[in-house]
This record gives C-alpha cells, sequence and structure tokens, in this order.
C-alpha cells in the first residue's frame, strides 16, 4: 500500500527537495503541498493523506495550531530546526508523533514518515536530548500524577528508557531482557497510561518529573 503525504512547509526549495527524494521512494507519495498551516489544514480534510510532514514556522497558522487541528485525521512528523527549542513541546502536545531536524539525512526522514504511518511514534534522538534538558531545568514535581501508581518497577525502567528515546531493541538490551519482553512492557505502558503512542509516554515521564538529567 502507498503512504500518501502532504508537505506542509512556507519554503518551496525545502518543498521541492522533500518532494523529490519521495517520488524515488516506491513505497510513498507526495499527493499535496501547502505553503501555511491553514492550507495544510483544507489539504488534510480533502485529501486525507496518512502522513503530514509539517514546519513549524509558517505565515499565520503555525505548525503547532494546524497539528492539533488535523491529528484526528491524519498523523504528523514535525520537521524543525534546533531554533525551535520553546516549540518542541507544545508540538509533542499538540499530539504530533514524529519530531525530526531538518539536517537529517534524507532517507531518514523517509523512514521517519514509514514509521509514523506504520501507527508507531518517532522522535530523533537529538531532539530526544534537547528535550531532557529543558525538562531538567524545570522545578520537579512534589510527586509523580496518580496514574503512575499502578506502573511496576521494571516498567518504569523502561518508560525512562522509551524517554530518553531508545527503541525496544535499545532497550531489550540496555535491560538484559528479550525484544519480546521489552515490547510487551511498552504495550503495557501504553494501556496502563491511556497513551496514545510513545510519545505521549515521553510526554508523561517528562510531566512526571522523571527526566532529570540527559542520557
Amino acid at each position: 500500500m502507498t503512504i500518501r503525504v502532504v508537505l506542509a512547509d512556507d519554503q518551496p526549495l525545502i518543498r521541492a527537495g522533500l518532494c523529490m527524494v519521495i517520488t524515488d521512494a516506491p513505497d510513498i507519495e507526495v499527493v499535496g503541498e501547502a505553503g501555511s498551516g491553514t492550507e495544510a489544514v483544507r489539504l488534510t480534510r480533502e485529501l486525507r493523506p496518512d502522513v503530514v510532514v509539517m514546519d513549524i514556522r509558517m505565515p499565520g497558522m503555525n505548525g503547532i495550531e494546524a497539528t492539533r487541528m488535523i491529528t484526528t485525521e491524519s498523523r504528523v512528523v514535525i520537521l524543525t530546526t534546533f531554533d525551535d527549542d520553546d516549540n518542541v513541546y507544545a508540538a509533542l502536545r499538540a499530539g504530533a508523533s514524529g519530531f525530526l531536524v531538518k539536517d537529517m539525512a534524507l532517507d531518514d526522514i523517509l523512514t521517519a514518515v514509514r514509521v509514523v504511518a506504520a501507527g508507531n511514534a518517532l522522535i530523533a534522538p537529538a531532539v530526544t536530548r534537547r528535550l531532557i534538558e529543558e525538562f531538567a531545568a524545570r522545578p520537579r514535581p512534589a510527586s509523580p500524577p496518580r496514574k503512575l501508581d499502578a506502573v511496576t518497577e521494571r516498567e518504569h525502567q523502561v518508560l525512562v528508557l522509551v524517554a530518553r528515546g531508545l527503541s525496544n531493541h535499545e532497550i531489550a538490551t540496555h535491560l538484559h531482557i528479550s525484544h519480546g519482553t521489552a515490547k510487551a512492557h511498552v504495550a503495557n505502558l501504553l494501556t496502563k497510561l491511556a497513551a496514545r503512542d510513545r510519545v505521549q509516554l515521553v510526554i508523561t515521564a517528562y510531566e512526571a518529573g522523571l527526566m532529570t538529567s540527559t542520557p
């Protein structure tokens, strides 16, 4: 099945570059291009793409507002630069399933589109590190939210590793458990914390004050 993508970026050259790479991918096609958040929302509702690759800084309605309006219809991968650090958390809260930086290899961006289209979430490790630095600087909550009460000690360890951007395979290696066991722990966390995907697990870990230092 071909993954249908809408590109939303106010810079035509960036859209053209992404479009050229995607055109060469046999399983992904660009079905629409938008130069603003408002246009991205309109195209998403009209075309119903699987994934929207969204810039944050656009004229009029920005990428965060647009993401908030379309994540019930399509999954969103945010593309940005490190100059947008202040917007990372807001974009994740808006429902983005992926967060990548524009200097990543184009092949990595294609991989992210495939991962998100499959219903998973992906945050670039460099972005994860910046998020941890930001949240480590904030006052630690007096106590974790009550919804963490049902999380076991092992699941707590897994949650921290998910928040640091580790894959299931990397979690398994770090904790000396099987890949299947790591996957099961992540699935249990998604259920217990009523999280849609790994991104929401990351947010929960930050808000619970679990991330106090960089990995």
